[in-house]
């Protein structure tokens, strides 16, 4: 093996120029694969911990449908809004730990002659144990009956940072729409979840909001299940009391698990189009080699004859080439490996917000894939060059 790998390496490296413009059409190919995978790879770490930073037990129930049925008018029902009472409803079901009826809107806020927009969110105060939020001074306002609102706020910390400082904000007042709140508390940073600024936002009683946004419903109802339940039942017992509520299935029903199958769905079909991308880039390399080995052969038709005529059997001379084709594979290959996993470092620099990263089972793939590309691409020359006889190979010389 050990002079196999010689003789092999020894040819490559003697046609450098030939052997270098062999392993193009794979390196392109693998550095393909490198890079678009090390960006749907992050693109799917990125996208799972932001839809389970708030816990991995979340339902989230919107008004309306996704998907349309039945007869308009009369004959299809009634559309009605998800209400507080809804959510004191969904909240006796079996298996659930928390509901947090949410309304939201943007409003105006002011402290201290400073003004700004802030997205406002009304909750109830279970809000910070149902989204793994934490209060890092004060606290939210008390439980109580969530149909009736209070002139209580906490804010998030880029809020109190952009309207009072380094300043205590505990216990001052601002005004939201125009409307007179007390800061009751301030919340711990938590990031952005999908673009929008968390740690940039103020909470109120839920109630509060509805007013203040002039709304008789609230935008949404997310619930937490108990780790030991089972998310379809909990999900079809939701289904089931807010139907028999609404008269009707007017509303829609989103897991995490739900949300986490169609990102999967989206990022297979990335996945076929990256391998689209690869195979044919491959196809093209593995043509390369295929034609470049080929020539090598009638270039070294004496060679042949002499290795034949000194003792070299056909299988050996089967395995020389082989050999060859497999180095020049496979360094194309780590060529294009190291290429691509350069370009995604590069990316890294250049957009730091850009998720990138690169699974070490696709670079062990990459270069294994490579391996083989070579060995089915030097099959042919490989067989051509063992079945030469060495009489009339030595004949050319």
């Amino acid at each position: 093996m050990r002079d196999l790998l010689r003789l092999a390496l020894g040819s490559v490296f003697g046609h450098r120029l030939r052997s270098l413009l062999s392993m193009v059409g794979i390196a392109i190919g693998i550095a393909s694969v490198i890079l678009l995978t090390s960006i749907g790879e992050g693109t799917r770490r990125y996208m799972v911990a932001q839809l389970t930073q708030f816990g991995t037990n979340l339902i989230a129930v919107h008004p309306g449908k996704t998907q349309t049925s039945g007869l308009p008018g009369v004959f299809g029902g009634t559309t009605r809004k998800l209400t507080l009472d809804d959510a004191l409803a969904v909240a006796r079901v079996p298996g659930i730990e928390e509901v947090v009826p949410v309304a939201f809107g943007s409003a105006r806020i002011e402290a201290d002659g400073r003004s700004r927009s802030l997205f406002i969110y009304g909750v109830t105060p279970n809000a910070p144990r149902a989204w793994k939020l934490v209060v890092r001074q004060g606290s939210f306002w008390p439980a109580g009956d969530p149909q009736r609102g209070a002139q209580l706020v906490v804010l998030g910390p880029k809020a109190r940072r952009e309207l009072f400082g380094e300043a205590n904000a505990l216990g001052r007042f601002v005004r939201i729409a125009g409307t007179r709140f007390r800061v009751i508390g301030v919340m711990g940073s938590k990031g952005q979840f999908l673009g929008f600024d968390i740690d940039d936002a103020a909470y109120v009683p839920v109630a509060s909001a509805m007013k203040l946004f002039n709304l008789s419903e609230v935008n949404e109802i997310d619930v937490v299940y108990a780790q030991t339940a089972a998310a379809g039942r909990v999900e079809n017992d939701i289904r089931r009391l807010l139907t028999a509520r609404h008269g009707s299935e007017d509303f829609s029903v989103t897991t995490q698990a739900a949300m986490l199958e169609v990102f999967d769905n989206v990022m297979n079909v990335v996945t076929m189009a990256v391998g689209a991308i690869a195979g044919i880039s491959l196809l093209v390399g593995a043509i390369g080699i295929l034609t470049m080995m080929w020539i090598a052969v009638g270039e070294r038709t004496s060679e042949i004859g002499l290795v034949r005529a000194i003792g070299a059997t056909r299988r050996q001379v089967h395995l020389l080439f082989l050999t060859e084709a497999a180095a020049l594979s496979t360094a194309g290959g780590a060529l294009g490996v190291l290429g691509g996993m350069g370009i995604a470092a590069l990316l890294r620099l250049a957009i730091p917000g850009l998720p990138v990263s690169t699974p070490p089972l696709f670079v062990a793939l990459a270069v294994g894939v490579s391996l083989v590309t070579g060995l089915l691409s030097g099959l042919l020359p490989a067989r051509r060059a063992a079945a030469l006889d060495p009489i009339e190979a030595l004949r050319t010389e």
